[in-house]
């Protein structure tokens, strides 16, 4: 049996040291794709060594869901014919939905054509004009992703006038613009036109908007929108990305570079449909619609540089988490291996990082400390700076942990913080434990609130890093920028809707939320005016006044009405009789 044993404990090692030499003639990894490797050293043999990893890049389209709303935007219910934007006589397309030949559904935007007719989805025609064309096309991934490459959008019936895309890093509870695009970015939004190129590191950042994917080019001509991801790279790494390693450096310290290219769900708010570089024709509003044909989003399931892998499982992407971290995303550390708080993966060093795996804890709780001059070398060894090697090597967890004496300790299961802190502070003078320097926007004794301005997630554990979301109040409509726990906004007179962004009834939206001067209910404009987008009556010749209500005369231009003559006429009697008493009151010659 001895025997045996050895032979079993000699080949065990050799085929460890076989696996070595087979990772050792491998070619060298790449950016960050590799979670581990076995590596032989001298002294200890065949171990292993771990890093900092991410998922590779996939066409992100196979993955999503998709919604169009409003319900009956999408053409074919009733059937309806349209016509060339170019040539409003060429009017040979039909939508009909009951048909599959000639339906026009949104899974069309996501199918592979593969050098066969081009299929794309299709709205209605502006059929409602004045009352805007409005699509909202809404891409979920119920998954964390980080875009790798431009968001390109292909357009079948010119791009549209007015665009804006917006994103959301919370599964659609809350959305931020990503980009404006108009044919005239100062008439749509009040804002000066601008491209990828005028941005600096300082503002790489900033949402602009474009008129580079609004112009009308002619149809036949430039189809494709673009959302720029790699001109922002460039912004860090150089014109051709030749300095990955910049940008990586700048990513590992500004948490919002991160965020910026990081989104659970996208929408396209399609505005104003291509009208060919002219005014609306209104006999010719069946030439006016929307068709897209094709949406590519390359990116990489976010997994806080702890896998290399990512799985469709259940109709939901999953990350293969690594370095004992668990979760959709691996945000958080795997059960008994809490012994410190848990961290994404860094990109330094490049190009293999350090991975921050999770350790295994001896015990469930952390540790209470007191001030310096009470427990010197308790603080003092709290402060101790720790060296980090790189690639960071997994070690065994410590078997003891420092423990206070009983007459300075309160009770150490009171330092219970979640995993949002791994430190705490005993208040002698109120007989409290409390966490210290909490964080993942979380606040109070045990870490268990959320700072002002953030608000629970219900649908997070209470140690999930992402237990607090960002209120996101509109500046414009809300009152300040705190929400309360269902995350509503205050909103200003006026305003409405979960973060304020949106207007009540009566009225309308111009850098905040103003009553309308006009609509078409109550404060209709009178003597044939116009209500021009709620915001002034637009008068016929003639008339003056907020609703057109007051008449102007001028005789001798051929300006004049009958409103104007019926109140002129009292001050042209009084002006007779006035002249006839001063006639009767001369003395004749």
């Amino acid at each position: 049996m001895c025997v045996r044993s050895a032979r079993g404990t000699m080949r065990s090692g050799s085929m460890l040291q076989l696996a070595a030499l087979v990772y050792s003639l491998l070619s060298a990894r790449s950016q960050y794709d590799s979670c581990k490797s076995l590596v032989n050293t001298d002294d200890a043999g065949p171990s292993w060594e771990f890093y900092a990893c991410q998922p590779r890049a996939m066409a992100m389209k196979r993955y999503l869901r998709v919604k169009v709303e409003p319900p009956g935007v999408t053409c074919g219910n009733p059937p309806e014919r349209f016509c060339a934007l170019g040539n409003p006589y060429m009017c040979f397309s039909e939508c009909d939905s009951s048909n599959p030949d000639l339906a026009h559904p949104p899974k069309l935007m996501f199918d592979q054509e593969n050098n066969g007719p081009v299929t794309y989805w299709q709205s209605v025609t502006w059929s409602k004009y004045p009352e805007p064309l409005l699509a909202n096309i809404t891409l979920s991934w119920n998954k964390s992703i980080q875009l790798t490459e431009n968001i390109v959008i292909t357009f079948e019936a010119g791009r549209p006038t007015t665009m804006i895309l917006e994103k959301s890093l919370n599964y659609g509870r809350t959305w931020q613009p990503y980009q404006y695009y108009a044919e005239d970015c100062m008439e749509a939004f009040r804002m000066e036109a601008k491209n990828v190129r005028d941005l600096s590191p300082v503002t790489a950042l900033q949402v602009i908007c474009t008129e580079d994917y609004s112009k009308w080019v002619g149809f036949e001509n430039e189809k494709n929108l673009h959302f720029e991801v790699k001109e922002r790279f460039a912004i860090f790494a150089g014109t051709l990305l030749q300095n990955m390693e910049a940008l990586y450096k700048r990513m590992d310290i500004n948490k919002g570079l991160r965020d910026f290219f990081t989104l659970t769900d996208l929408r396209i708010r399609l505005i104003k449909p291509a009208t060919g570089g002219t005014f609306v024709q209104r006999k010719y509003l069946n030439t006016y619609f929307y068709a897209i044909s094709n949406v590519e989003i390359m990116g990489r399931c976010k997994c806080n540089m702890h896998a290399n892998s990512c799985h469709f499982k259940d109709g939901n992407l999953m990350c293969e988490c690594e370095h004992n971290t668990t979760g959709q995303d691996c945000g958080k550390c795997r059960k008994n291996y809490k012994a410190k708080s848990w961290r994404p993966g860094s990109y330094n060093p490049y190009p293999m990082g350090t991975a921050n795996s999770c350790v295994a804890a001896s015990s469930a709780y952390g540790i209470v400390q007191k001030s310096r001059a009470v427990i010197p070398s308790l603080a003092a060894a709290s402060q101790k700076p720790q060296k980090v090697s790189a690639p960071e090597k997994i070690s065994k967890p410590p078997q003891t942990q420092p423990r206070l004496k009983p007459r300075d300790q309160g009770n150490i299961k009171d330092c219970e913080c979640y995993g949002h802190s791994n430190r705490c502070s005993y208040i002698e003078y109120l007989k409290i434990v409390t966490c210290v320097s909490c964080k993942h926007n979380t606040r109070g004794q045990h870490c268990q609130h959320c700072r002002l301005g953030y608000y629970r997630n219900a649908s997070a554990e209470l140690d999930d890093e992402n237990v607090c979301i960002e209120c996101n109040c509109n500046q414009l409509g809300s009152r300040h920028d705190r929400c309360n726990e269902t995350g509503h906004c205050e909103c200003k007179a006026g305003a409405t809707g979960l973060k304020c962004e949106d207007c009540k009834p009566g009225y309308y939206w111009r850098l905040g939320c103003f009553p309308n001067v006009c609509d078409n209910e109550l404060l209709l404009c009178q003597n044939g005016g116009t209500c021009h987008q709620n915001q002034r009556c637009v008068c016929p010749k003639g008339y003056t006044g907020v609703l057109c209500e007051a008449g102007s005369c001028d005789p001798e231009g051929g300006n004049c009405n009958a409103a104007c003559t019926s109140l002129l006429s009292p001050w042209v009697a009084l002006f007779s009789a006035l002249t006839m008493l001063l006639l009767l009151a001369s003395p004749y010659e």
